[in-house]
């Protein structure tokens, strides 16, 4: 409970009990107050003190509940962590700080070489032999490029592109 809903408890007034409360635990104010409260404290946390025997044996109850109603998941997360408080596993955790911007350029080429040979694997994408027998797709550009135009859908149109016009001279500028 808090200071408050102590004071309160304590039968002290609604209007002051956050005063109160702060008061009672001043050392300087209510010295024997704060040693009771401090007893409690050691009281409670003795109660529930978590060492490494009850810890590993807390552990080993739950994964043989676990089992019991067939939580396999359950039991071997219990296992494993008994394994952990054990120092039977090792967590290492690396934590970089920096920015490309303050790598040298040898150390970001030497940094581009190391991610291109680990990812070599996953990176290294050859189109297979019979893909580059075939044709390639053309692009949107050289269809354009390529297909003549159809003077006969548009009777009107007697007038070729300008890039027609300087790629292929005219039968009369060819004698």
């Amino acid at each position: 409970m808090t200071q408050s809903e102590a004071a309160i408890a304590a039968g002290y007034s609604k209007d002051r009990s956050r005063q109160e409360g702060s008061e009672l635990l001043n050392p300087r104010l209510s010295p024997l107050v704060v040693q009771y409260v401090g007893r409690l404290k050691e009281e409670r946390l003795e109660k529930h003190k978590v060492t490494y025997d009850t810890h590993v044996a807390e552990l080993a109850r739950l994964r043989e509940a676990a089992l019991k109603k067939n939580s396999f998941s359950a039991a071997v997360n219990a296992e494993t962590n008994r394994g952990k408080a054990g120092g039977l596993y090792i967590d290492r955790k690396i934590i970089k700080h920096g920015k490309l911007e303050d790598m040298s350029e040898l150390e970001l080429e030497s940094k581009m070489k190391q991610i291109l040979d680990d990812y070599a694997p996953i990176l290294n994408v050859t189109p297979e032999a019979a893909l580059l027998d075939q044709k390639p797709l053309k692009t949107k550009e050289e269809k354009k490029e390529k297909e003549p135009e159809n003077t006969a859908a548009n009777p009107t149109s007697n007038t070729h592109s300008s890039k027609e016009n300087k790629s292929e001279p005219k039968a009369s500028e060819q004698n």
